[in-house]
């Protein structure tokens, strides 16, 4: 079924893989609910709902694409459900955000059912690509140093350099040292063994208290968050949704469809420019978007940290397999995940490390042509600096072809990198982000 010999790859091998990728982004498991909790989402819904959205994209991937990815909701996604939607709007809840989530997954599973999203995979310029994965790297290392406490808001400059005698700074600092310590002896799983080992210091610190019981049955406080589809519907058009649906299919859309892309280079599975059983991949992302917002969680993307798993050998969906089985047991350990995420300073350094990981792409990116530097200068640099991906990718497209076309170069771009660049322009410009 995985085509095990034919991947030069082992059962072995894929377990091996699939329990390095689920070590190294089960953060997400007390991250996801802690940021969400920001919108009002209670956090044993998120937990859950977080987990449901995971097991549903990474089985998908694994069994139908066949890839070592897996899914889950992603970072700086739901940053920026949390700021830029439900922040940002007085009039919208977190429940109306989520209908704006689900109908944005529903349109993504109809892209995902034509060629379209194969052939973007193919026609954004790879610079453009390179600068959105670095830029979503920076931007989640920077939520990770604001939620420590390494850095502050600055009256003038925007951010400082914090309170390094704060006892969560001390302990962000030490939980970072430990784990990259971790990472270059190449100890598997070395981010999860470093938040064990920060949360044990916070234990005997007395910053992190456990409750009495530590084991308990998945729940959904809401119950369904989207219960009617149509209701769903109904809300994006009752509440004028419009462009916040444009913004999460335009994030998830080149969000995603980087990193899948990253992912499936470094496993040497794309054959040229072309990424085989596109369609299927990419309904994994889709239908988990969908799902997860019906239960309560921000849209799904495909996970970077899958990179880990393919150092360790993975090559197939067994590997997304083992990490859907994992993250399914990790449902029974609610209590302890939500004493954790009181505790910033335990889930800060992953942040920093895995935005440390994903700044790779930048030494992929051709300096020595501006016209292809620049545009994804932009998106690295705009993205931290807007707290938004959106608009760095934006920025990104809109620049790119106008520096290719002043330069009499504009037959080298992509069609589809006209349309969205007028497309973004308007959202820029013209739409709330």
């Amino acid at each position: 079924m995985f085509n095990l010999q034919k991947n030069g790859t082992t059962v072995k091998k894929e377990i091996m893989a699939g329990i390095t990728t689920f070590f190294t982004m089960v953060y997400i498991i007390v991250v996801n609910p802690m940021i969400l909790q920001s919108a009002g989402v209670p956090f044993e819904q998120v937990f859950t709902a977080t987990i449901i959205a995971t097991v549903i994209g990474t089985l998908w991937m694994g069994l139908f694409a066949n890839y070592p990815i897996a899914i889950a909701p992603g970072m700086g996604l739901n940053v920026f459900f949390t700021v830029s939607v439900v922040g940002a709007h007085e009039d919208i809840t977190y429940s109306t955000a989520f209908s704006a989530v689900f109908v944005a997954g529903l349109l993504f599973i109809a892209l995902s059912l034509t060629s379209f999203r194969e052939k973007l995979i193919e026609a954004i310029p790879s610079n453009l690509k390179h600068g959105i994965t670095a830029g979503i790297g920076l931007f989640i290392a920077f939520i990770g140093l604001r939620l420590s406490g390494l850095i502050t808001d600055h009256p003038d400059n925007l951010v400082q350099l914090g309170d390094l005698h704060s006892p969560n700074a001390i302990l962000t600092l030490i939980g970072l040292a430990v784990t990259m310590v971790l990472m270059v002896l190449r100890v598997n799983g070395a981010l999860f063994i470093g938040m064990i080992i920060t949360g044990t210091i916070a234990y005997f610190t007395n910053q992190l208290k456990f409750p009495s019981e530590l084991l308990s049955m998945p729940s959904l406080p809401e119950g369904l968050i989207i219960s009617n589809p149509l209701t769903a519907i109904s809300d994006v058009f009752q509440h004028d949704l419009y462009a916040i649906v444009f913004s999460f299919l335009l994030v998830t859309l080149f969000d995603t469809t980087g990193t899948m892309i990253a992912v499936a280079q470094q496993a040497g599975l794309m054959k040229g420019n072309t990424m085989p059983r596109a369609r299927q991949a990419l309904l994994a992302d889709s239908v988990a978007s969908s799902v997860g917002a019906v239960f309560g969680t921000s849209p799904t993307s495909a996970y970077i940290e899958s990179s880990t798993g393919v150092a360790a050998g993975g090559r197939t969906g067994l590997t997304a397999v083992v990490v859907a089985v994992l993250f399914g047991i990790a449902a029974f350990f609610s209590p302890i995940v939500s004493a954790v995420s009181g505790i910033s300073a335990i889930t800060a350094p992953a942040l920093i490390i895995v935005g440390c990981l994903m700044m790779e792409s930048v030494a992929k990116i051709d300096w020595q042509s501006l016209d292809e530097a620049f545009p994804a200068f932009l998106i690295i640099l705009s993205m931290p600096l807007t707290s938004s991906i959106a608009t760095g990718i934006a920025l990104g497209f809109i620049s790119y072809p106008l520096l290719k076309v002043v330069q009499g170069k504009f037959r080298q771009v992509h069609p589809l990198v006209y349309i969205f660049a007028v497309l973004f322009f308007y959202q820029v410009v013209f739409l709330p982000h």
